[in-house]
């Protein structure tokens, strides 16, 4: 874990280059179909440092993510034969595999969950391009749940200045896992 430590040290500094914009609208690509590292470590000190552009920066994170989503779905519709044997290696077959069983049991739903909360939104764009499920439901998932987690993020910023980028991720976490509670809640007493 000291390497993604690392690494979510040296995103964060990026926030403060010239081109962050462009930085942050990759990351958030990336991370949503392969890279580890979210978009919040580089969007919360982006917004930190400029409050009135946050909402701007929630957007092109959203936008950004949500298309990133769209090629890890394709990267699952077109070549999940070639992934496949990646997820093997890195240990994550069993994860794959229980994407698949939460995509049996809740549908798209499961997109919008995994947008939002600290399941590996990745993993699931990939799994439902694998599952051919409808792509325009997919985007629609993707951009609610995209969406308000982001924008969370930034009103949090906002909201709590500078002390709140040490409880940030914390609290995304734990906020994204009430999320998860709650849904499972609602399917098994609707």
């Amino acid at each position: 874990m000291k390497i993604v430590e690392k690494m979510n040290k040296r995103v964060a500094e990026w926030a403060d280059r010239p081109n962050s914009n462009r930085i942050l609208a990759g990351l958030s690509f990336a991370e949503s179909s392969f890279f580890p590292i979210p978009p919040d470590v580089m969007l919360a000190p982006m917004t930190l440092a400029h409050p009135n552009r946050g909402w701007y920066y929630a957007t092109i994170v959203t936008i950004a993510s949500v298309l990133g989503g769209i090629f890890g779905y394709f990267i699952g519709l077109y070549g999940i034969e070639f992934v496949e044997p990646i997820f093997a290696e890195w240990g994550m077959v069993g994860a794959y595999e229980d994407a698949q069983t939460l995509f049996s049991q809740y549908g798209i739903w499961i997109v919008f969950l995994a947008g939002f909360s600290p399941i590996p939104y990745k993993l699931f764009t990939i799994t439902a391009g694998a599952l051919s499920m409808s792509l325009p439901l997919f985007i629609v998932a993707s951009l609610i749940g995209r969406g308000a987690r982001f924008y969370l993020v930034v009103a949090f910023v906002r909201w709590g200045g500078k002390h709140i980028l040490n409880m940030e991720r914390a609290w995304m976490v734990r906020i994204g896992w009430i999320t998860v509670l709650l849904a499972a809640i609602y399917y098994f007493l609707g």
